[in-house]
């Protein structure tokens, strides 16, 4: 069943990672990169992540997020402003975590277009439902590992600033727009939450 699933609950083991992928990539791109790698599981100098059991479940994450776009959007998230960069890796994981897609066309940007514009656990378990009645895979998850996924979702929206305190939804406003239009992903500005007419007074 995991096999034929395009689902993972992995997200549940990492998270954003966001400094995590910032101190590693460097060692990613290296032309030496699997064995800094391995030096970096057993050695712990760049994550400082005591558990070596979370470091490398860390590690993974932060590789298949890696492999899941080419190297030269690895190189231009490097050269991004701190704000950017937050919002380029919202933009690798919704690439990487077909759930995480999901969830975000499928729930977040429905409520957006809704009067309330907010989101809350029961929206996102709704759409693990209606995933489970078609995915065998995911149907079999524990309903533990189905909340799981959606908070940790919604933890990510938080991280990015497209979710307040008060489940309240918001936009985000990236400062380089042309870049998502430059990689061939101009989708992305509508998943941003922006209307059309916001993404043109964007673009430079």
């Amino acid at each position: 069943m995991r096999l034929s699933s395009p689902y993972s609950a992995s997200i549940t083991g990492g998270g954003f990672l966001f400094n995590e992928t910032n101190a590693l990539l460097p060692l990613l791109l290296d032309e030496n990169a699997a064995t800094l790698i391995k030096e970096e599981v057993l050695n712990n100098r760049i994550l400082h992540i005591n558990s070596e059991k979370s470091r490398k479940r860390n590690i993974s994450e932060i590789k298949r997020r890696f492999e899941a776009l080419p190297r030269a959007f690895w190189y231009d998230y490097m050269e991004m402003c701190e704000d950017d960069k937050r919002v380029a890796l919202f933009f690798v994981l919704l690439k990487t975590y077909k759930i995480l897609f999901d969830f975000h066309v499928n729930v977040t940007m429905r409520r957006w277009r809704s009067a309330s514009q907010d989101i809350s656990v029961d929206d996102l378990m709704m759409e693990l439902n209606a995933i489970s009645a078609k995915d065998e895979f995911v149907d079999s998850w524990s309903d533990a590992t189905k909340k799981k996924v959606a908070f940790g979702y919604l933890s990510i929206l938080r991280h990015v600033n497209m979710l307040g305190g008060d489940d309240h939804l918001q936009a985000l406003r990236p400062a380089n727009v042309d870049f998502y239009f430059g990689i061939g992903e101009p989708w992305f500005l509508e998943a941003c939450l922006l209307e059309p007419y916001e993404i043109e007074t964007l673009k430079k």
